[in-house]
């Protein structure tokens, strides 16, 4: 069985807290830059800042949408975020659930199906 190259896309995105998280992620749904956001609202940090290694206590998030919206999601969340200088990744989805595939392709307006 072979798969279809994707338009799908996930993005990681690292915040100083989980009402931050919740605020940003409902606006980016809402605009429908994104079809959909898990948030894991606590994880610990350990990093390299300004010459210390520091830690502490973030909020996960990935985001589900086109490789096309990235930028979009990229610079929003660079605007509406309080971090200086955002972690915001992306991940290429090579293949998954057509259906699911699919779905995200509608939310975040392009026509656009895989076969199934």
């Amino acid at each position: 069985m072979t798969s279809a190259k994707t338009d799908t896309a996930l993005i990681l995105w690292t915040c100083a807290t989980l009402e931050e998280a919740r605020r940003i992620c409902r606006e980016l749904v809402e605009k429908k830059l994104v079809a959909c956001a898990n948030i894991i609202p606590h994880v610990e940090s350990i990093y390299f800042w300004e010459g210390t290694v520091e830690s502490g206590n973030e909020a996960k998030v990935f985001l589900k949408t086109l490789d096309s919206h990235f930028e979009h999601v990229r610079d929003y969340i660079k605007e509406h975020c309080s971090y200086d200088v955002p972690e915001v990744s992306k991940i290429a989805i090579d293949a998954g659930n057509p259906d699911y595939l699919n779905w995200v392709a509608g939310i975040v307006g392009k026509e656009h199906t895989l076969p199934l």
